[in-house]
């Protein structure tokens, strides 16, 4: 053989086995990272039915003290949380020192300080169960209990980006009315034999008021960020005008995606992988009314999307609004890792994994059957909705990877 045929052979097979190697690596990483992925799952579901303890042990920190302590810029809570169940407990049972009106907002909502100074957001029951909100997938009052379920999906998902929620009932007469500021008593009245308030904000109205059944008032109470982490709030590029019969850009342009990654904090770095999974979660829960978002101040977008209220949720078990899975289907990206956990949740896993996590909720039954099997449905929608993507595009482009390091210092 010739020294010139040689030496294109050599070449040959030279690419040839560098292009084997970089196969095999990709491969192998690819392999391990799944792996991660399905142990982290399993995890998960070994950890997920939590039952509220009174106390904590081999430790001498109050629960508010771990919690805050839990806080990092891209987790809420950490994968491993032993102390949850005492710390939900607290949230649940933790003498009301005071209480007073919520904060800005448009939905009812009373802003409580608990024994040893923790404050905690309570949202009151306003429907049953089994009550159907109907007209526009943001319609109604805030749901207590989606808040709740919301919660607990967001552990499901692995996001970790959901501040801790727990159903509690209050004694409005013994445990609220002596502690509350007058702003907020000037707000109560009676309507039969059920004591009522109707709290200030936006849409708060005397003749709207929450009533207890008696004095008793069932809620949701949401753990506060710790103030360490003050929250900046951004206006979500996939939110809705909603103002009759006009549209916002990304409900006409297809093309909208390529726009909003040429816009900071966008362009780079975690928060558009984000603004996907988010889309995932409010579309599992119904949430069509994410028209802004929090995440922590002075991040330049390192810091994860915060899932701060989540109570205009499961109102409506048949309704699938589509249009909440726009940034998914507009720019065809998902996080490996989200897509992974979407597929061990199919085959009737998430509905059971809900069910077990919220069993032990002071409020359970959680959500009804038809919300359950609606996010089961609500889910294969989202497989569906990435297979085409994949279709269309491949799987390299459409499934990212993007596994950040977590501190826990």
């Amino acid at each position: 053989m010739k020294l010139k045929q040689r030496v294109v052979l050599l070449a040959i097979l030279l690419v040839i086995f560098i292009f084997t190697k970089v196969f095999l690596i990709d491969n192998l990483d690819t392999s391990a990272a799944n792996r991660e992925d399905q142990r982290a799952f399993h995890r998960m579901m070994a950890g997920l039915r939590v039952e509220l303890v009174p106390k904590l042990d081999h430790t001498l920190q109050s629960p508010w003290e771990i919690a805050a302590q839990w806080v990092v810029p891209r987790e809420v809570y950490p994968e491993e949380t032993p102390e949850l169940g005492a710390i939900m407990h607290a949230m649940a049972t933790k003498k009301i020192i005071k209480a007073d009106v919520g904060y800005k907002g448009t939905q009812l909502k009373a802003l409580l300080i608990l024994e040893g100074g923790q404050k905690v957001v309570f949202k009151p029951k306003r429907y049953n169960r089994d009550y159907v909100v109907e007209g526009e997938p943001y319609a109604g009052y805030d749901r207590h209990n989606a808040e709740v379920a919301a919660f607990h999906l967001d552990r499901i998902l692995g996001f970790r980006r959901a501040p801790l929620v727990v159903g509690r009932f209050v004694n409005l007469r013994t445990e609220i009315k002596p502690v509350a500021t007058e702003q907020l008593l000037s707000t109560f009245l009676t309507v039969g034999n059920n004591t009522c308030f109707y709290g200030k904000c936006y849409y708060c109205r005397e003749t709207e008021p929450a009533c207890a059944d008696g004095d008793t008032m069932e809620g949701s109470v949401t753990l506060w960020l710790p103030d360490v982490w003050p929250l900046q709030k951004h206006r979500h590029p996939w939110g809705r005008t909603y103002r009759e019969g006009k549209l916002a850009r990304w409900e006409y342009d297809e093309s909208y995606c390529d726009a909003v990654k040429k816009t900071s904090p966008y362009d780079s770095g975690p928060r558009l992988l984000d603004i996907i999974d988010t889309a995932v979660f409010d579309y599992l829960i119904g949430n069509a009314d994410r028209h802004h978002y929090e995440s922590f101040q002075d991040d330049e977008g390192a810091s994860m999307l915060i899932l701060l209220d989540n109570a205009k949720s499961f109102g409506n078990p048949s309704l699938d609004e589509r249009s909440i899975l726009a940034p998914l289907y507009q720019c065809c990206i998902i996080r490996v890792s989200t897509w992974n956990r979407l597929n061990y949740l199919k085959n009737g896993v998430l509905k059971s994994a809900l069910k077990s996590a919220m069993a032990h909720d002071p409020i359970a039954p959680v959500l009804s059957e038809p919300h359950l099997d609606a996010a089961e449905q609500r889910l294969l929608s989202v497989l569906a909705t990435v297979k085409q993507c994949t279709d269309q595009f491949g799987a390299d482009t459409v499934l990212v990877e993007d596994r950040m390091p977590l501190s826990h210092l």
